[in-house]
């Protein structure tokens, strides 16, 4: 009798010992620091172009990372004003425009890339008039020379916002100087960069097009119809 008195009095002191450490465990978790996960930081890029100046600047949280010399609408095919993002990215797209067919190559009218603005046939793009840089001469979209259209191709992305501003404010004497000089970007060195821009009323890149692909450019992603993007 005594041994299993001993027994049963061992075993509720095992179990009472047992129930004491769990509750202590879970205290201690419910007291100790909770750690969140790290958040991961974006970055908010804005595109600003100033139609006077003719100059484009990328600008990363507030700071101005790269300046651009671009073309811009002439006074006949202006560009729009506003706010705007980059709807659509295409690397070496093909020309289409009047029944005749541009493949990538130093002849093709929009250059290497495309970055479509969310206004319908407005873009930036390059061009095969690099002549036409720092000059109103498009048809409402933003030019680019060829090095500086891949460079801020692979700086930006769609989402990102384009401000196109027609007349010079506060915000563009900042970033860009007086019109005479300049300010130089914060980062980098300067080069340049040019939007061009359809006339609205005629459709400059038709992303859900039926035309047949060209069999001699396997290599092109992707082909555009592309209007009077000059």
């Amino acid at each position: 009798m005594k041994a299993s008195r001993l027994i049963k009095v061992a075993g509720l002191a095992i179990a009472g010992l047992a129930m004491a450490v769990q509750a202590h465990t879970q205290n201690a978790a419910n007291q100790a620091p909770k750690l969140q996960a790290p958040t991961s930081e974006v970055t908010k890029r804005v595109i600003v172009v100033s139609l006077e100046d003719r100059k484009l600047a990328l600008v990363e949280d507030g700071q101005v990372k790269k300046v651009y010399s671009v073309a811009v609408g002439k006074p006949s095919t202006p560009s729009p004003e506003g706010t705007f993002t980059i709807e659509r990215r295409v690397a070496n797209p093909v020309y289409h425009h009047g029944g005749k067919t541009v493949l990538p190559g130093p002849m093709n009218p929009v250059g290497t890339r495309w970055m479509g603005l969310n206004k319908h046939g407005y873009g930036i793009h390059g061009t095969n008039e690099p002549r036409s840089i720092g000059k109103a001469a498009s048809h409402g979209c933003i030019r680019m020379a060829k090095s500086d259209l891949e460079e801020i191709y692979g700086l930006v992305a769609e989402g990102d916002t384009v401000e196109l501003v027609g007349q010079r404010n506060e915000e563009t004497a900042q970033i860009f100087g007086d019109g005479e000089n300049p300010a130089a970007p914060s980062t980098a060195p300067t080069t340049t960069l040019a939007v061009a821009a359809a006339p609205e009323s005629t459709p400059a890149i038709n992303a859900t097009s039926t035309e047949k692909p060209i069999a001699a450019a396997p290599a092109i992603a992707t082909a555009l119809v592309l209007a009077d993007l000059l």
